[in-house]
């Protein structure tokens, strides 16, 4: 028992030691894992710290590039600004140094023309001093000239006083022709091309059949015996119709023919066609008569209107007053110098029109003013004045444009042509009546016209001969050489055509040329 309880104590001991030695073991065993844990912590903090310094030193390095590379932009940018900045500095500098350059420049001509300057006024003081030396000069001379000539021929004051005024006259007309012929000079070779340029086109673009008519006044009857049954018994059949028609029969020993006369064209129409039906019809007695011309009246009066509508619409001209239109048509009846004046109106429409388009202007306005410029030719006879101011008022009446009213009043310049649709309109009315075939004269006028012409021309003085050519639409005037000068011929030449203007009336224009020349000859022996 007592073994027992020894051996029971033993292993109790033994037990206690084991756990005794348990815990010491394991309490190392933990130190052990403690430090070994702590080793490789350790060793695991100092590749962390080896890692760290790598990536430092790896960090610091690119950082170190990358500061390079930046400061090398920022380098280059820099220089690229400088480069800029210099550049322009560079331009600035040029820049003043031209400017420097023209203000030089400017200073040296400045300083020229302030030499020049005082050159001039120099000179011009010197000049004044000299004008008026010889002003003084000049008066003295005057002054013994008048005393010379009034001691040497007795002259009295005012005729000495005369004889100096016709001397100045005598200078100034010179120098008056010597600026004409300049003015002349510069105007014919600024416009003339032109103008001929622009009227030659509108008169090619239109080139009318004709424009001369033969107006009649003329019945043919189928034997002489018709002539008395028109007289009829005691005249009372000729008187009557004169008095109902208010023409004149003319009835004499021309055969086949009866003649007709009356200063209105529309009334002399309406009673020869009257007459012409009275002879077909075969009744000559008074009632018949104002049956007949009652209705021939009406005819015309329709065929007035169907004439002025129709050259309305001819010339594209719209919207014109009924009484206008009439007006119009009655131009059919009429013609100055053998040309028909409403063909003459319907040209001078077409050719304003073109004129006023090659210029850029309202071409419908023009051809207006244009047909409507010899309106008064058809009322001339039933009022007082020429036909430009007749066909004024009756277009102002009408209400036309004061453009239409304007051309049809000054188209023959009796007014100034303020407006430039009345310079066309008088343009191509000239063209219209001075073309060839347009008009035709007698004989006998003719020659009385080409008489006048050059009687005018060779009253001058200065004038040797002169000659009308182209059936006086141009005058060629020879001059005396030894009583004029060129200056002189060319106011003499003006002053030629001033006297046809107001002199004649005549159709277009008439061109007038002075010619003179001196002409040495010598023979060799």
């Amino acid at each position: 028992m007592g073994t027992n309880l020894l051996l029971l104590a033993d292993g109790e001991i033994m037990q206690a030691v084991l756990f005794a030695v348990a815990a010491v073991a394991g309490a190392g065993a933990v130190k052990l894992i403690d430090y070994l844990r702590r080793r490789d912590v350790e060793k695991e903090a100092e590749l962390i710290r080896s890692d760290a310094k790598k990536d430092a030193s790896t960090m610091l390095k690119e950082a170190a590039v990358e500061a390079k590379e930046m400061a090398l932009q920022e380098k280059a940018k820099i220089e690229d600004q400088m480069s800029i900045v210099r550049r322009e500095l560079h331009e600035r500098e040029r820049t003043i140094d031209k400017a420097e350059d023209n203000l030089q420049q400017r200073n040296d001509q400045l300083s020229k023309q302030e030499k020049m300057v005082e050159g001039n006024q120099r000179k011009l003081a010197e000049k004044l001093e000299d004008v008026t030396r010889r002003q003084s000069e000049l008066d003295n001379l005057l002054d013994v000239q008048r005393q010379t000539l009034h001691q040497l021929s007795s002259l009295s004051p005012d005729e000495a006083k005369e004889l100096l005024l016709q001397k100045l006259d005598t200078e100034l007309a010179h120098e008056q022709g010597v600026l004409i012929k300049k003015r002349e000079q510069a105007i014919a070779e600024a416009v003339e091309p032109k103008a001929r340029e622009m009227l030659i086109t509108s008169l090619q673009r239109f080139a009318a059949a004709h424009t001369a008519d033969a107006t009649t006044s003329t019945v043919d009857i189928p034997n002489d015996d018709m002539k008395g049954r028109i007289i009829g018994r005691e005249g009372r059949n000729i008187r009557a119709f004169e008095k109902i028609t208010g023409v004149d029969v003319i009835i004499d020993d021309t055969p086949g023919v009866v003649i007709v006369s009356a200063f209105d064209p529309v009334r002399r129409e309406v009673a020869r066609l009257s007459l012409a039906k009275l002879i077909a019809d075969g009744r000559i007695h008074p009632s018949r008569i104002e049956e007949l011309f009652a209705e021939t009246e009406k005819e015309v009066d329709k065929l007035i209107v169907k004439y002025g509508e129709e050259a309305a619409q001819e010339a594209d001209v719209h919207g014109l007053h009924p009484k206008i239109i009439q007006l119009l048509g009655r131009l059919r009846y009429r013609t100055s110098y053998s040309q028909n004046v409403l063909r003459h109106s319907i040209e001078v429409a077409f050719v304003t029109g073109m004129l006023a388009e090659e210029m850029g202007m309202d071409g419908d306005l023009a051809r207006r003013a244009g047909l409507l410029h010899d309106i008064g030719k058809a009322a001339d006879h039933d009022a007082e004045g020429g036909h430009p101011k007749i066909g004024a008022d009756l277009l102002k009446r009408y209400g036309e444009n004061e453009v239409v009213v304007h051309a049809a009043l000054g188209h023959h310049d009796d007014i100034r042509p303020d407006m430039p649709y009345t310079v066309l309109t008088a343009a191509a009315d000239a063209c219209s009546a001075s073309r060839p075939g347009a008009r035709r004269e007698t004989l006998d006028r003719y020659i009385k016209r080409m008489q006048e012409l050059e009687s005018i021309a060779t009253g001058f003085e200065g004038v040797h001969q002169a000659f009308a050519i182209q059936a006086g639409r141009e005058v060629r005037v020879i001059a005396n050489t030894e009583a004029t000068t060129d200056e002189s011929a060319a106011k003499i030449c003006r002053d030629i055509a001033t006297a046809f203007e107001q002199q004649l009336t005549y159709p277009g224009e008439i061109r007038v040329t002075m010619i003179r020349e001196s002409r040495f000859s010598e023979t060799a022996k």
